[in-house]
């Protein structure tokens, strides 16, 4: 028998910017961070590219009353229109607001899961936390709008950045993130598996 024992234990800790490819883990984690913090701030305020934008002209409508500042309800839109033809999207009929300005509990939490994990995922700070999150919250949003696409029955964008943030979630990249920093002022965040 010999003396030499293995450690078959992962050392997060050891996965740094020396590490090769944690620049691209990085990247894909801030971008995907800032998809979902955008979607966040453009449907509370209204920035015109999917929230207030014209039907009729494109013509952009800063802070028109779609935006959720103003009492817009965000999932009114994608509930009533974009689940239509769906297979699946009766499942969520009873999420959706009875009116465009009828905010109700699903946009509450759709737009804390768009905020929060876009903020933790361009942070870097409760990475794998953010990243299965962010998957429920695509996971969610394909099955409504089960609409398979025109050119290609399988892939869909959701299904991408989904791979992608289970990716994210199981390697947990380092890289430029405030994880240490936010560990020591917060040290509850260090007991946090």
């Amino acid at each position: 028998m010999s003396d030499v024992t293995i450690d078959s234990t992962i050392d997060s800790e050891r996965t740094d910017a020396r590490t090769p490819g944690v620049w691209a883990w990085t990247l894909l984690r801030i971008l995907l961070g800032w998809s979902f913090l955008w979607a966040f701030l453009d449907k509370m305020f209204g920035l015109g590219f999917s929230t207030c934008r014209a039907s009729d002209s494109s013509a952009i409508d800063f802070g028109c009353d779609a935006a959720m500042i103003n009492g817009g309800a965000p999932t009114y839109g994608f509930l009533e229109f974009g689940t239509a033809g769906s297979h699946t999207g009766f499942l969520f009929d009873w999420m959706a607001p009875a009116a465009p300005d009828a905010i109700n509990a699903a946009d509450v939490g759709f737009m804390a899961a768009l905020l929060l994990g876009g903020l933790a995922l361009m942070l870097g700070i409760g990475t794998r936390t953010a990243a299965i999150g962010g998957t429920l919250l695509l996971l969610f949003m394909f099955l409504a709008g089960d609409v398979w696409p025109e050119h290609n029955p399988v892939k869909d964008s959701h299904i991408v950045e989904i791979i992608a943030l289970l990716a994210i979630a199981a390697v947990r990249p380092a890289g430029l993130s405030l994880q240490g920093w936010a560990t020591k002022k917060l040290p509850v965040l260090g007991r946090i598996p």
